[in-house]
């Protein structure tokens, strides 16, 4: 019994160290912690060097990757030891991000709420207004996952999407993902008509539910379902090239050529006219609205997608001595921290940020940077950080004896 139980355990770090050598990932996790931490801090940086690559945020590309993760670590779990094992994993991971949030939550409660409102800090008793107003039934809601305070409400969307992964996986890897995917996109062509909205009130008025719709988040659910699928298909399919030791073929040259010209454009058009495309015409605005997804924004994060594909051999020499590449690999703690700092910076210094960019701001950033790197550095064990030393030197090593071998031949 204790070989079976310590199995998926086993079978997790097995199929971790697998998935290792795609450094690029962590660099690229990094990168979106990086990106959430500027656009997340009160400070002129927020407003100014958000969605720096276009239309997109770093949210889009956080919940992609966490997506392809689970998809390419728990799909092989399951081909090798069983979905029972990938399932009880699952369950494990969905556990430690619940564990996390609900941390987050107590502590904006239970500690800055207080200090908010004896201290008159604005930002936090606007931010937990609806727990002000109703403290119980915000607590229990807010543990089942149905209050969700800003800052606070992309955990609990990582959580519900963890635990139907595994059912995911299993229906795809009988039946494949075409009806999985016709689905999510229905979903998501209804949440762009505010359906997930109209649903929500329609059951609340009917099982007289208190939270309104407004306290549940901004991240429409049914929206984002479709980016976490795709997300998990390419994982799964990426699992199931590495197992069978296929080589990926590369981008048809027509498709990358329309990806660059596209990726441009929306850059250009971003920093021409700020983070709102059509500021005078909400429904022009609304092809691009981030939290229900819109078609323009789902658009814009495809053809940088492939364009990140494309270089990731350029993003895998990046990693291999970078800082954000460690933040990157304690995703979940740095995530958390950051959110921490956030909310006390809220409750201290407060949101409102100058119209010019200042010392005081540039300090604040560059700390907090600072502070969550040495989080991520002191949350990866040494044995990692030797095990990837050995890695690197081992593919100098490999490299070098190839080009030897070249010039002997």
């Amino acid at each position: 019994m204790p070989a079976v139980r310590q199995l998926p355990r086993k079978a997790l770090d097995h199929a971790r160290r697998h998935m290792e050598r795609q450094t690029e990932l962590d660099w690229l996790r990094g990168l979106m912690l990086v990106l959430m931490t500027i656009t997340h801090l009160p400070t002129w940086f927020s407003s100014h060097a958000g969605q720096p690559f276009g239309f997109v945020s770093a949210a889009e590309g956080f919940v992609f990757l966490s997506a392809f993760l689970v998809g390419s670590v728990y799909s092989r779990m399951a081909h090798k030891h069983g979905y029972a094992a990938m399932r009880r994993a699952l369950l494990g991971r969905a556990a430690k991000v619940y564990a996390a949030h609900v941390a987050l939550l107590l502590f904006l409660f239970w500690v800055l709420v207080p200090f908010a409102t004896s201290h008159g800090a604005h930002a936090i008793t606007d931010l937990a207004s609806y727990y002000i107003a109703h403290p119980r039934v915000a607590l229990i809601s807010g543990l089942l996952l149905a209050y969700n305070p800003p800052l606070l409400d992309i955990l609990p969307m990582y959580v519900l999407f963890l635990l139907v992964s595994p059912i995911l996986l299993a229906y795809a890897s009988r039946r494949g993902f075409g009806v999985l995917l016709a689905l999510s996109a229905a979903l998501w062509l209804y949440a762009q008509l505010h359906g997930g909205r109209h649903l929500y009130q329609a059951i609340a008025h009917l099982t007289e539910w208190p939270v309104p719709y407004s306290q549940t988040g901004a991240f429409s659910l049914f929206a984002w379902q479709m980016l976490w699928l795709v997300g998990l298909r390419a994982g799964a399919l990426k699992a199931e090239a590495v197992d069978a030791g296929k080589t990926e073929a590369p981008w048809p040259v027509a498709l990358m050529w329309t990806a660059t010209l596209l990726a441009a454009l929306f850059f250009v058009w971003r920093h021409v006219v700020g983070q709102i495309p059509f500021a005078s015409d909400p429904a022009l605005s609304a092809l691009f609205d981030k939290w229900h997804l819109g078609p323009m924004r789902l658009l814009n994060f495809a053809v940088l997608a492939i364009l990140v594909v494309h270089g990731r051999r350029m993003f895998a020499a990046w990693s291999l001595h970078s800082t954000i590449a460690t933040m990157g690999r304690a995703s979940l703690l740095v995530f958390s921290a950051h959110l921490l700092v956030c909310l006390v910076v809220l409750a201290t210094v407060g949101d409102a940020a100058g119209p010019h960019v200042g010392l005081l701001d540039a300090a604040l950033l560059a700390g907090t940077l600072v502070t969550l790197y040495a989080v991520a550095r002191a949350s990866v064990p040494r044995e990692t950080r030797a095990r990837r030393r050995r890695g690197t030197a081992g593919a100098r090593g490999q490299t070098a004896a190839a080009v030897s071998a070249r010039i002997a031949r």
